[in-house]
């Protein structure tokens, strides 16, 4: 069994949204075949507290043109992890120390990954912006 098409249709539209705030290594996880409780993981990080709000922000806004709500969300208040949780995939948003710290990729890394279809420089271009800053 993989992901649905909705569910990945579904990290794509997050992953657009993330990457418009800047977020940093975008990845998809298909852990379908793994987990009950979700299609796919979507994971993103970025350089500061601050920014990681924004991009959970971004991808908020985007998914409520969709009609979409998170049935849970954890840890906006700090800022270094963000989980939303929308049934079939859940979304963390990490400061990228906490993302080397935890390594979410090493832990599914027998899932395999979902092309997200964002522009092979996307991430490029997040990083050096961040950089900029």
């Amino acid at each position: 069994m993989t992901a649905s098409e909705s569910s990945i249709s579904l990290a794509r539209a997050a992953a657009k949204a993330a990457a418009d705030k800047i977020a940093q290594d975008i990845v998809a996880l298909d852990v379908s075949e793994r987990l009950a409780l979700a299609d796919v993981f979507l994971i993103a990080s970025a350089p500061s507290e601050r920014q990681v709000n924004a991009i959970v922000d971004g991808i908020e806004e985007e998914l409520d043109k969709q009609g979409l709500h998170p049935v849970r969300r954890e840890g906006r208040s700090g800022g270094r992890w963000v989980l939303l949780d929308y049934s079939d995939i859940v979304i963390h948003v990490q400061h990228e120390e906490d993302r080397v710290f935890y390594a979410l990729e090493r832990l599914w890394k027998d899932c395999p990954v979902v092309d997200l279809q964002l522009p092979a420089d996307a991430s490029a271009k997040a990083g050096a912006a961040a950089e900029a800053e």
